[in-house]
C-alpha cells in the first residue's frame, strides 16, 4: 500500500455524511487522486494518508453499504 507523508498537500477532503460532527472518530478520502484513493484521520490532517486502490476501496464501501460489517 502507498502513503502520503503529508495529507495536507491534497487540495479536497471529505467526510462521510454519517461521521459524529464533534466527535473524534472519522476518516476523509480525497478524490481525484489518479494512484488510488487516499483515506486520512481526520484528527491529524497533517499526518499521513493511506493510498488505497481504487477496486479495492469500491469493494470495501459497497460491502460497508451493504452491511456486510456490524458496528
Amino acid at each position: 500500500m502507498n502513503t502520503i507523508p503529508d495529507a495536507s498537500a491534497l487540495a479536497s477532503w471529505r467526510k462521510s455524511s454519517h461521521s459524529e460532527n464533534g466527535g473524534g472518530g472519522c476518516i476523509e478520502v480525497s478524490d481525484g487522486y489518479s494512484a488510488g484513493v487516499p483515506v486520512r484521520d481526520s484528527k491529524v490532517p497533517h499526518g499521513p494518508a493511506a493510498v488505497f486502490p481504487v477496486d479495492a476501496w469500491s469493494s470495501f464501501v459497497t460491502a460497508v453499504k451493504s452491511g456486510k460489517f456490524s458496528l
